[in-house]
């Protein structure tokens, strides 16, 4: 191996991974310190509340549906079973998340209707990109963790990993928005690059695809990664993790506004929108910064 940038102390394959009381990052928050450093402190170190919106919610949903679709035997993978499974995910997950169940008037909302059917309709998109009979992934909704040389503990959650009978390794992520523009693409597929080195950090092999599936609009993009690639990418997760360490000593979160700042949660909070912060807490104890994604984070 020629770059030997960031070698990991890998978990065994198959093991569970150890519960760890000191900080760990995650694509989702790596995203949001590149992305404004400030949001990643809201969501990270104050971790202000985030009203779901229902397009966050309906990927949630998708999600879900098609990791019970894979539970199900293979013929039975159809569009069908697929929509079938809509109602009955709404009903747990509404149940279990607080706050879901705020989003409609009640289960005779005629607006839950219609939501419930976009669901579906992005389900029977999916169906137009792959037939999922054909498939039996290893695992979907998979946790994922990898220790840096630098001591950074790496952790996500992948969608799906498909492995074929040559050992051959394909990372899946369903999106439920429409395809991205650039800077969309470009977040996306650094969650993939981070999936990628995790990977090739706990199983030694650099994944054949990455791809990501957009069901808004049926379009896929594929992605094929390389060892040195992943090397590279290594160290720019540690200089993310630098920098946030940095911040964090300092509490110099700044703003960084965009065009993305029309879907942020915390614009009244905001000095780039003329708000104030809140007084900041102090860098939290090393087991408060779990770098832990959301089903609505991975359903982004």
């Amino acid at each position: 191996m020629t770059d030997t940038a960031s070698p990991a102390r890998p978990l065994a394959e198959g093991d569970e991974p150890a519960p760890r009381r000191r900080p760990a990052l995650s694509p989702s928050r790596a995203g949001d310190f590149k992305q404004c450093p400030l949001l990643y402190r809201f969501r990270a170190v104050d971790r202000l509340p985030e009203r779901p919106t229902r397009a966050q919610v309906r990927g949630t949903v998708v999600h879900a549906v098609l990791e019970r679709l894979y539970k199900l035997p293979s013929p039975e993978r159809i569009p069908a079973n697929a929509r079938d499974l809509v109602a009955p995910v709404w009903a747990d997950l509404s149940a279990a998340e607080e706050g879901l169940s705020e989003l409609f008037t009640g289960d005779d909302d005629p607006e839950l209707t219609d939501w419930l059917e976009s669901a579906g309709a992005l389900l029977d998109t999916y169906f137009t990109l792959e037939d999922p009979r054909r498939l039996e992934p290893e695992a979907c909704e998979q946790l994922i963790e990898a220790e840096l040389e630098s001591g950074l503990l790496l952790r996500g959650y992948i969608d799906r990993l498909d492995v074929a009978p040559g050992g051959q390794v394909r990372v899946v992520d369903y999106k439920t928005g429409a395809a991205p523009r650039q800077v969309a693409e470009a977040r996306a597929l650094f969650q993939m690059k981070f999936y990628a080195l995790v990977l090739l950090l706990t199983r030694g092999v650099v994944p054949s695809q990455l791809r990501l599936m957009y069901l808004a609009d049926g379009e896929a993009l594929t992605y094929r990664p390389d060892e040195p690639e992943l090397r590279r990418f290594a160290r720019t997760l540690d200089a993310i993790w630098a920098a946030i360490l940095r911040a964090g000593r300092s509490g110099d979160f700044r703003p960084n506004p965009s065009r993305l700042c029309d879907w942020c949660s915390h614009q009244a909070l905001c000095p780039a929108f003329g708000g104030t912060p809140p007084e900041y807490p102090g860098w939290p104890e090393p087991e408060d910064v779990t770098g832990q994604e959301s089903r609505l984070d991975r359903a982004e």
